[in-house]
Parts: C-alpha cells; sequence; structure tokens
C-alpha cells in the first residue's frame, strides 16, 4: 500500500503536465489532490503500524544477475519521515497557490521531487535508493532555477553540485561494499549482515557518511544550504528544509551506521583528542550548531536568518546520530521530523507571507513596515514558529533538544554544555529576527503609512495551522512518534550498531 505514494506522486506529475495551457487552478486542485492521497496512504499505515518490524512492501528481482532488487520496506524511521513529507508536500503546495507562470510544470516538478523523496524512505535496496536519491536533484533544480529568486541559477548550480559530489562518495562507498560482500545482493539487510573487515569498515564509513551528511549541511560542507534556501520559491525552501536535508541524516542513519558500525570504533591512537571518528563528526555537528547559530545572529536578510538556523538545527540531528544512545538516536530522529515541520513554517513566512507582498527581506527595511499590524496573522505565525525553534514546551522541538541533549550530556558532556550555549544563541537570532521584522516601530508611531499588503489568503492560513498542530500535537504527545521510532531502533537491522559501541 505504502508503494502507492511513490506511483501516485508520479501519475499526479504526468497528469499535470497533460492539462491544457493555461489550466492553473486545475493544476493546483490536482497537485493538491495527490498530496492529500499520498499522505492519506502513509497516515493509515502509520496509524496500523505499532511494533517494531519492518514491515516489506514489496520484493521483486529487478537486475538478477547483480543481484539488485525492487525492495521497498517501512520501519518506525520511515514511516515517521514519511508522514514528514506528506505533511510538507500538502503545507508546500497550499503555499504556492499565488503560482500563475507555468503552474502545470510547477507543481508536477513539486510531485516529482516528493514521489522521489517517497521512494527514498521506502528503498531497502540500496541501488534502488541511490537511483531515487538521485532522481531528487533534478526537480529541484529546475524548481530553484526556473522558478527562485536572489541569484537562482547560481543556488541551484551549487545546490546540484554539492549533491552530486556527495552523492559520488556514497556510490564508491556502495559499490566497495558490494564487492567486498561477494557481489551477490544489494539488499540493505544481506548487507548489513555482512561481516565488514574493521579495516574495511574504518574506510568505507566516513566516506559514505560525509557523501550523505554534505545533503545535511554538516560544517563545514554546509555553503549551499543557505543560498539554496534563498534562491528557492516558497514551497522548495520548504522542501529542502524539510525533507531533502532529512535525506542525508536518514542516509547516514540507515546506510553509513548501518552497513559500518565498527567505522564508529576508536582508532587506537588520538589525534588532537579525538580518537574516532564518531568524535570527529560529533564534534563537527557541534561547531555546526554554534556557527550556524552565530551566522544567523548577525544576518541582515530575514530568509538568511533560517536558512542558517536550519544549518545550526540539523547539526542537532548529526550530533544525536554520534551518541549512539537510544535517548540521543531517539531524539535525533524526532529532531528530523520536528525540524522539518517548524522549518516549513519559518520558510513559509518569511518566504510566501512577508516577502512576496513586500518584495524585501531587507530587516531594517521590513521593520519600517509595522508588519505586526498590516499582517498580524504572518506575525503570530512567526511568533509561534519562532517558540517552537527555540524548544518551547509544548511544541515538537522541546523534545527533540531534550532527548538530543540528555544523550549528548551521556556521550559528550563538554559537547552538551557547547550545545546549550547554542541553544541559547538561537533564542536570540530568532528573537532579534521577530523583533526586527514585526515589532521594531510598534507604538513608536515614526513609521511611514505605506499602500496596504494583500490579506494573508486561505490556502496559507491553512497551511500553517496545519504545521503548527503537527508540532502542537507531538510537543502535547511526543510517544505518537516515539512509540514507533524507538522500537525500530531496537530492530534487527541495528543489532550490529548496538555491538558496535551503543551505549
Amino acid at each position: 500500500m505504502l508503494a502507492w505514494t511513490i506511483y501516485i506522486s508520479f501519475l499526479g506529475a504526468a497528469g499535470l503536465l497533460l492539462l491544457p495551457r493555461g489550466s492553473v487552478g486545475a493544476a493546483r486542485i490536482l497537485a493538491l489532490l495527490t498530496a492529500i492521497a499520498g499522505f492519506a496512504i502513509t497516515l493509515t499505515v502509520f496509524v496500523q503500524h505499532r511494533t517494531g518490524e519492518m514491515l516489506t512492501i514489496t520484493r521483486v528481482p529487478w537486475v538478477p544477475s547483480l543481484g539488485i532488487e525492487y525492495h521497498l520496506a517501512a520501519d518506525g524511521i520511515s514511516l515517521t519521515l514519511l508522514l514528514l513529507t506528506g505533511i510538507i508536500a500538502i503545507t508546500g503546495i497550499l503555499f504556492s497557490w499565488d503560482i500563475e507562470d507555468r503552474a502545470k510544470e510547477f507543481f508536477a516538478l513539486f510531485l516529482l521531487l516528493i514521489g522521489a523523496v517517497y521512494g527514498v524512505f521506502l528503498s531497502y535496496d540500496l541501488f534502488l535508493l541511490f537511483v531515487f536519491y538521485e532522481l531528487v536533484i533534478i526537480p529541484k533544480y529546475f524548481l530553484i532555477a526556473i522558478w527562485g529568486s536572489t541569484r537562482r541559477e547560481y543556488g541551484a548550480m551549487k545546490l546540484v553540485l554539492y549533491s552530486f559530489a556527495g552523492s559520488a562518495m556514497v556510490l564508491i562507498g556502495l559499490i566497495a561494499a558490494y564487492v567486498a560482500a561477494g557481489a551477490r545482493s544489494t539488499s540493505l539487510d544481506d548487507l548489513a549482515g555482512f561481516p565488514f573487515s574493521l579495516r574495511f569498515q574504518m574506510a568505507a564509513f566516513p566516506l559514505v557518511f560525509v557523501g550523505f551528511a554534505v545533503l545535511a549541511g554538516m560544517w563545514p560542507l554546509h555553503t549551499w544550504a543557505p543560498t539554496g534556501h534563498v534562491a528557492a520559491p516558497t514551497a522548495a525552501s520548504m522542501l529542502l528544509a524539510g525533507v531533502v536535508m532529512k535525506l542525508g541524516a536518514y542516509g547516514c542513519l540507515r546506510v553509513a551506521m548501518t552497513l559500518f558500525p565498527l567505522g564508529l570504533g576508536p582508532w587506537g591512537f588520538h589525534v588532537m583528542g579525538l580518537g574516532s571518528w564518531r568524535d570527529v563528526f560529533a564534534l563537527l555537528a557541534v561547531i555546526g550548531i554554534l556557527y550556524g547559530a552565530l551566522v544567523a545572529l548577525v544576518q541582515k536578510d530575514f530568509k538568511f536568518v533560517i536558512g542558517y538556523s536550519s544549518v545550526s538545527h540539523m547539526g542537532f540531528i548529526l550530533l544525536g546520530l554520534m551518541t549512539l544512545n537510544q535517548l540521543g538516536l531517539s531524539g535525533a530522529v524526532l529532531q528530523m521530523f520536528s525540524h522539518g515541520i517548524l522549518a516549513g513554517l519559518l520558510f513559509a513566512v518569511v518566504g510566501r507571507m512577508v516577502y512576496a507582498r513586500t518584495h524585501t527581506r531587507d530587516l531594517a527595511v521590513l521593520g519600517a513596515m509595522n508588519l505586526n499590524k498590516a499582517i498580524p496573522f504572518a506575525a503570530v505565525t512567526f511568533v509561534i514558529a519562532g517558540m517552537a525553534s527555540m524548544g518551547l514546551p509544548g511544541f515538537s522541538g522541546f523534545w527533540a533538544e531534550l532527548m538530543v541533549l540528555v544523550g549528548v550530556w551521556r556521550a559528550y558532556p563538554t559537547f552538551a554544555i557547547c550545545v546549550g550555549f547554542g541553544i541559547v544563541v538561537g533564542v536570540a537570532y530568532i528573537w532579534r529576527a521577530m523583533q526586527k521584522a514585526f515589532f521594531a516601530e510598534a507604538g513608536t508611531g515614526s513609521a511611514t503609512p505605506g499602500p496596504p499588503l494583500p490579506p494573508i489568503t486561505i490556502p496559507e492560513r491553512v497551511g500553517a495551522m496545519v504545521l503548527i498542530g503537527a508540532s502542537v500535537l507531538v510537543g502535547l504527545y511526543p510517544q505518537i512518534l516515539l512509540n514507533v521510532i524507538q522500537p525500530a531502533l531496537n530492530s534487527p537491522l541495528f543489532e550490529g550498531l548496538r555491538k558496535g559501541g551503543w551505549q
């Protein structure tokens, strides 16, 4: 049944291209119905799935001579990210309701990207996963290059070059693992159960992990992210921050850490206090948290604030993965969902509600517009999204960051202190952006009256409420996701990881 999330998305994209030229309204409705159908399928399976078992969806030979199969499967981790994808797909279309220029092509590329993302999260054959992973690159390039804004060609090309470089590293590592295992199968469970030598894992793990971590925005390979977010149209920014960056983090956990658990072990010597790849990537994640937060604190462009904020929050995910304990890993997966929802909401406010109406992202200029009175719904939404992003109790971000922080404290107490400082800086940059963009002139009477801004539309209000509702639901009852995430981490698939240093 879950396979239809892929097929429906691709069929919806094909159907959009068959519409007559100028059928903007029909394109919007068809895209929205397609996204709703994909989400409904995922939600139905999620409600029925309450075990840590891997649910096999389909498994048929694809290229038998190479041991490649069309193998789709899902566990609690996959289902959590499939839910996220469905929510972002629906809300991305709602926030793109104003698209008039080549609307059917825009929504077709949007659904093609969504279908490829579904494919990555469902693939249990690593060659199939890589095919879907590469397929994501094509529509995201055109979405930014054609419908983007600031330096869109540069942002799109930079994103693609970084993505292809990371993909090349992943492909080399996967081919090496396939050959080392006897070139008989590319199935994840077969390769995860193969006893690769310690020397091989020490070499293959960083290659594959870094390859995926490029798309996850790991410092210092993060520079594509802020420029890509700023150049992208609103829906593409929501997809980039909401689900595409999660593909990288998902690959780090599902592929690199699962196939090469011994690669996380100690080297047997220390360099500058670092004794393993785990230490190296944990340090890079901490630097990413602090760097992203500090750079966001001094930005003058509203969208760059959210772009660097995403780099900082993705650092929490990568650091949580490196804790190698139940709390840290569960928190990392929960943070994937939470950050996807909240980053999507923040980009929707900045890109669609504010920039599309004011045609500026300069915080100094926005501050003189009294936006809290001109578009109060946008101001309230940003306050709620900002508070949630800070980790306010009652929202999903609180539990995700708390679990990661406790997991880090158990694994790296010193890093936990640094992360705490990063959280404080996170409060500062959100508060600064909120004050400068929406409340700088409140009550002073010095703002020059301008033409009234267009009101917030019904699709925008619905999209915002869906994202806020998702964050509040998980914030009030995090077990709705943890009940499927934690059993998945205890499944046989992660047995090698547990034996290789689980704390």
